[in-house]
């Protein structure tokens, strides 16, 4: 048990993901107040009944990100609880179809595979999502954070931030964005008490992305070959590995020191030339 997290706040964006329930039910066994923020009551309102049931304390507040009027409305629900928060975790974020390419590479007798295929609708909703969709919660609820002792705020930027994946060239330069961000805004903070670091998920197996990993029958796409043999640890990761890194960054008591850094949980991604 963390002690110094014992009846902090924290409201985590993307809350009912499957990132972010793994951080809500993890935090919410510390005995930390959860705010869960989602499009998505549904989702919220049973990821919430679970924490309760569990003996832990959490609220369900469905916002749009990229809506500031919904996210102005979320801040009065959540001051309808509480005076203040400790923690921001901003969890949501995602890819769209029409921003990856069909292929890895150009082939100039198929070029709607390549780059030319991407529309901006698309390539706009990845970069909303995931550079906006941090940004402006972070203007909405610091007020909030200022009136804690100890805040902190974490972003969820991912490995393809480091090195850009085939395929998804718009989610790559978007989370590298929102890494940029998170040392931006740490410098932008500096002279309150509020540290800003973030993570960088590598890969991990969950319900949502299983089809693109595993085949029928169970085994390994190309795809996922390809990404197993670039990990050293040869093997995909589980949400709950992102736990450890999420609760050392929110406790003050281990991580007074530590600001602006996006740590890697990648079973050795990062570090594996491939040689």
């Amino acid at each position: 048990m963390h002690k110094q997290l014992k009846r902090k706040k924290v409201l985590i964006t993307g809350g009912s993901g499957v990132l972010g329930s793994e951080m809500a039910r993890a935090l919410a066994k510390q005995e930390m107040i959860v705010f869960i923020l989602n499009r998505t009551a549904k989702k919220g309102e049973a990821l919430v009944k679970e924490i309760h049931d569990a003996g832990g304390e959490a609220y369900q507040i469905t916002a749009d990100v990229l809506n500031m009027e919904s996210l102005k409305e979320a801040k009065e629900q959540v001051m309808k609880q509480v005076d203040h928060l400790d923690i921001l975790i901003n969890a949501a974020g995602g890819n769209h179809p029409d921003a990856v390419t069909k292929d890895e590479y150009y082939d100039i007798s198929n070029p709607e595979n390549s780059l030319l295929g991407l529309t901006e609708e698309g390539i706009d909703k990845v970069f909303d999502l995931n550079f906006k969709g941090t940004l402006l919660p972070v203007q909405i609820f610091l007020p909030l954070l200022l009136k804690s002792e100890c805040p902190s705020i974490i972003n969820v930027s991912s490995m393809s931030a480091y090195t850009p994946l085939t395929k998804i060239p718009a989610y790559s330069a978007a989370k590298s964005a929102l890494s940029n961000f998170t040392m931006w805004l740490m410098v932008h903070l500096s002279k309150t008490n509020i540290r800003v670091n973030a993570i960088a998920p590598g890969f991990f197996l969950t319900e949502q992305n299983r089809t693109l990993l595993k085949e029928e029958t169970g085994e390994l796409t190309a795809r996922a070959e390809k990404i197993i043999n670039a990990t050293p640890m040869d093997r995909f990761g589980n949400p709950n590995e992102l736990v450890g890194a999420i609760l050392f960054l929110a406790d003050n008591t281990y991580s007074s020191f530590i600001n602006g850094i996006v740590i890697p949980i990648d079973g050795g991604f990062q570090a594996y030339s491939n040689v």
